[in-house]
């Protein structure tokens, strides 16, 4: 199975937002060093805890300071955006580092009420996803009425960040897919991926394709894989409480703070899910996975506020799925 990283940008407590995507191009820099196929990045709107809304312009960085590994999102939010601009964007990305983007789109609309109408959007809008994803590829395809700029004399790839309906929508369209979240641990999604792979109609010669994606963390034994995943958890559950996404906090920090009950359930469960151990525990887990999906390539999206922790863990992936 192929191995790629997705970095989020996470910010962490008492640091300027600037070190999480400093953090990100050097991550980035160091997974090309370690044999990463791809380096993707994502898009979230005023998310305390996320510093990367624009993963275009997070892009244009990565690709000045590296040179072989795929560089692309996970996912650009595409209802947020006008089809031509998005395919502006990328096209100008491929241009400055042929062969190496990849475009990946998702639907979310926004983490909050607040943030929706920020954003000109509300769940009550038509779901115009299928529509816009193939106005979007006839851009980059060179098809469409107008012509986006500049001409790269390729088309960019895409990807659907798909769950549900997403599925068949990128069956129609003959688009891969990358699958991710609580619907990894679902009874239900290998009869989905299975109708995906039946129902899949071929685009210029495009096959399925899966990639799930979550988070992994590897270190030399459990215990410590366990605790390298817990600011993650406690974020997440502290998020389930106020509402908002948290930027990470210290282990030694989380460890002193006060624990509610509730908040501990939440955090345990969340541990207990996490791909998070040493190298012989994560490999079964993915073994698991891989089983349960045939999946074609991970995407590892793995965070924790130890920076050359997390390189560690990078590493070690790279070597075990080798």
């Amino acid at each position: 199975m192929k191995a790629s990283l997705l970095d989020r940008s996470r910010t962490l407590v008492g640091m300027p937002d600037a070190e999480a995507l400093e953090a990100t191009v050097a991550r980035a820099v160091h997974a090309e060093q370690v044999g990463y196929g791809r380096f993707w990045v994502a898009e979230h709107h005023a998310v305390p805890g996320i510093a990367s809304g624009t993963p275009a312009v997070l892009l244009a960085a990565i690709g000045a300071r590296t040179d072989r590994v795929r560089i692309g999102s996970g996912g650009v939010m595409l209802p947020l955006h006008q089809p031509l601009v998005v395919a502006e964007q990328f096209l100008v990305l491929d241009a400055l580092h042929p062969g190496r983007v990849d475009l990946g789109l998702g639907r979310s609309l926004g983490f909050t009420p607040p943030v929706r109408r920020a954003l000109r959007r509300d769940h009550e809008d038509g779901d115009t996803f299928e529509d816009d994803l193939e106005e979007l590829r006839g851009y980059l395809e060179g098809t469409a009425e107008v012509t986006a700029r500049p001409s790269t004399g390729g088309p960019v790839p895409m990807h659907v960040l798909a769950t549900g309906r997403g599925l068949e929508v990128a069956a129609r369209l003959g688009l891969p897919v990358v699958v991710g979240g609580p619907v990894l641990g679902s009874a239900e999604l290998p009869d989905a991926l299975a109708h995906y792979r039946r129902g899949f109609r071929p685009h210029r010669g495009s096959e399925p394709r899966v990639t799930i994606s979550l988070d992994v963390l590897v270190a030399d034994d459990d215990s410590t894989g366990r605790e390298l995943a817990l600011p993650e958890a406690w974020a997440m559950a502290r998020s389930r409480q106020t509402g908002e996404f948290p930027p990470l906090q210290s282990i030694g920090a989380i460890r002193e703070a006060s624990w509610p009950s509730q908040v501990r359930r939440r955090v345990e469960a969340s541990l207990d899910r996490a791909v998070a151990g040493s190298p012989a525990t994560v490999r079964r887990r993915l073994d698991a996975l891989v089983e349960a999906t045939a999946a074609d390539e991970l995407l590892a999206s793995g965070s924790t506020p130890d920076r050359e922790a997390l390189l560690a863990s990078d590493l070690m992936l790279a070597e075990l799925l080798r």
